[in-house]
């Protein structure tokens, strides 16, 4: 059994959501930031979304977007996530998810990604821009089925769209909990009760929603309807707003706490 669906299996036998964090790689620097995700691991995160800085992250909001920027200015790239994925990997056995936009991955080439990424212990990779029908030619390079195809979802997709989506998925579904991009406001818990439930009908896999959750009581609400909670606004928010701060990763550690006490079920 690999990490991801271990570490689902093993919250829904101690009744709790996973905590999915997501955060920039480098950020605020490349010392920093994986002491800081260290700290988050430790602290009850139970699923790392490792950030693949990029110049045009269309589907991230403001306070990602600079983050992605620090992190370029820090001359962070593939090679540089592969190095601290290993890193990471070394510090604790949660599953370890890349977020990436396309063209990285492509410029990189799609076999060479998948080999460094397998070595370097990753176990999933969640591309926003790359829909199913255009991924074969990413997942036709690689040799095994080893590595998660994490598929997004948006609030508007019809049931039939679902069920497609989800047929090419591995690992869990990203549900996005509402139009536009990540880090805006407000949260329709109804809604997202009623889209979680529609997508339970077309696929087995987890259901993890995330976009617009930014407090213990969002963490709370999406818990109660889906399998994980996905934040990384909210992360990222803390770390601009303590790049210099020396407290930084205990900072966010003890957030991290916070949200994660927010996933266990009464």
């Amino acid at each position: 059994m690999n990490r991801i669906d271990k570490t689902f299996k093993d919250l829904k036998q101690k009744k709790e959501k996973a905590l999915v964090g997501f955060v920039t790689a480098g950020d605020p620097n490349i010392a920093d930031s994986l002491d800081l995700i260290i700290k988050m691991c430790k602290a009850g995160l139970d699923v790392l979304e490792l950030g693949v800085p990029f110049s045009d992250p269309t589907a991230d909001g403001p306070v990602i977007q600079r983050s992605s920027t620090r992190a370029l200015c820090n001359g962070v790239n593939l090679s540089t996530v592969f190095e601290m994925t290993k890193s990471i990997r070394e510090k604790t056995s949660i599953p370890i998810i890349l977020f990436s936009y396309y063209n990285p991955v492509h410029a990189y080439g799609a076999e060479e990604f998948y080999h460094k990424s397998i070595a370097a212990g990753a176990d999933g990779i969640l591309i926003v821009d790359l829909p199913p029908e255009e991924s074969d030619e990413l997942t036709s390079c690689w040799p095994l089925d080893d590595l998660a195809l994490i598929r997004l979802l948006a609030p508007t997709t019809p049931l039939d769209r679902m069920a497609k989506i989800s047929e090419s998925a591995s690992g869990f579904l990203y549900l996005v909990s509402k139009t536009g991009v990540t880090g805006s406001d407000g949260l329709d818990t109804k809604e997202i009760g009623i889209k979680t439930k529609e997508l339970r009908s077309v696929t087995g896999l987890p259901i993890c929603v995330g976009f617009g959750v930014s407090t213990v009581e969002d963490v709370s609400a999406v818990a109660s309807v889906a399998d994980g909670v996905v934040i990384g606004s909210a992360f990222e928010r803390i770390i601009e707003e303590n790049l210099d701060n020396p407290d930084l990763a205990v900072i966010l550690a003890k957030k991290t706490g916070e949200f994660k006490k927010a996933t266990k079920i009464n």
